[in-house]
């Protein structure tokens, strides 16, 4: 592999582009190409690359962008793209559309926040939006991370068990322009990793059918149940992907979650993407003080795996979640899974800390508030704003 000193998006773009090179002895790749800030020069790095079989295609918008995948897909072509906030919005009838029809896309998101008033830092308002497409959601941490990441989820999109599209996200300008030395996995090594996607319901012009016509209340209704089968298989299958996924390229990408000194933790701190980078360092600090305070990263929102969060947290009496997102009238939306998760543990002092809204700064003085501030509590409030570090 070769190591290279890369942007978020540009690492991001070099592995969507080898996932579709590897795909070129079967029915090549296909993207929808429109740009919109901060996911801008991925779509740039996509247009410029020369695949072998496949191509690029700038439309007039996002939501035409997804259409591309979807008729490239339904082709039986690796298919992918990128997007962010208010476009992300804009193509989601045709989010829902790709997961419904059970086109195994791979879309890069780089967080930001929807507008207006128009903003255009991180915010994961704009991917947790569609939290109930048929998509699976992934959440990256660090350049090497998204690399990594991306690969496993065409891994897992695609095969015959899932076949349901991913979404792998990353914090806009936070990852997705700062620098990073980052290994690049060679297009040969790519290769052995992902295996010629055969679409079992791609079009074929020998087998002529209708794809997306009218259907009755009991069909939709075993079409969704098919669709949460397909949800809970995915633990098996990302197990089988990050094993062949390491000895592939001798590193194991985190799994659905990760868990950091909480074998004895009295609180634990939750967080995903660059929160929880930041909650790390903090953590360790805090440790080597001599307090006993751990870390949960949230890999994988979809699906969201219950018991493996419960696992995670281990004994800890005292759980703050980080949640840089707002479901206005509700809260936090990791917490809201996390409080169901925790449903058995009425023992657990769950508080939800809302934080980094509109790309505002979450520095370590802030998460070492809230640490401060859910270890006094024995009882949780409701969701807490944080614009500064609690007292």
């Amino acid at each position: 592999m070769s190591r290279a000193y890369v942007t978020g998006n540009h690492a991001a773009g070099h592995a969507l582009a080898a996932a579709g090179e590897a795909n070129r002895r079967a029915r090549g790749c296909c993207g929808g190409a429109y740009p919109i800030t901060p996911q801008t020069e991925i779509i740039e790095y996509l247009m410029a690359h020369a695949f072998a079989r496949g191509s690029v295609v700038p439309v007039e918008s996002e939501h035409s962008a997804m259409g591309v995948c979807i008729g490239a897909a339904l082709a039986g072509a690796r298919a992918f793209t990128a997007s962010s906030a208010n476009g992300l919005l804009y193509m989601m009838e045709n989010v829902f559309a790709a997961g419904y029809y059970r086109l195994p896309v791979v879309m890069v998101v780089s967080n930001r926040t929807l507008g207006p008033p128009w903003n255009i830092w991180a915010d994961q308002g704009d991917s947790l939006a569609l939290r109930d497409a048929p998509w699976l959601q992934f959440y990256c941490d660090s350049h090497q991370d998204l690399v990594d990441t991306i690969l496993v989820a065409f891994r897992i999109a695609e095969d015959l068990r899932v076949l349901l599209p991913a979404i792998v996200a990353q914090d806009g300008f936070l990852l997705s322009h700062t620098q990073m030395v980052v290994d690049l996995p060679e297009q040969e090594l790519v290769d052995g990793y992902l295996p010629p996607l055969d679409l079992p319901h791609h079009l074929d012009f020998g087998r002529p059918r209708m794809y997306g016509g009218m259907t009755w209340p009991r069909d939709t209704q075993r079409q969704r149940a098919d669709i949460q089968a397909a949800m809970d298989r995915v633990p098996e299958v990302l197990d089988e992907a990050l094993d062949d996924f390491e000895r592939s390229f001798g590193r194991r990408p985190v799994s659905a979650f990760s868990a950091e000194q909480t074998g004895d933790a009295d609180i634990v701190v939750v967080a995903c993407n660059t929160l929880a980078e930041t909650a790390r360092e903090v953590v360790r600090a805090r440790r080597a003080a001599g307090e006993r305070v751990g870390l949960v990263r949230v890999k994988l929102f979809r699906p969201f795996l219950r018991q493996a969060l419960v696992d995670a947290v281990g004994p800890a009496s005292r759980v703050a979640v980080l949640d840089r997102n707002h479901s206005p009238g509700s809260g936090g939306i990791f917490w809201n899974e996390i409080a169901t998760s925790l449903r058995s543990r009425p023992d657990v002092v769950l508080q939800d800390y809302i934080v980094g809204l509109g790309g505002s700064d979450v520095a370590p003085a802030v998460i070492d508030g809230i640490i401060r501030d859910v270890g006094t509590r024995d009882t949780a409030a409701d969701p807490i704003f944080i614009t500064e570090a609690v007292a």
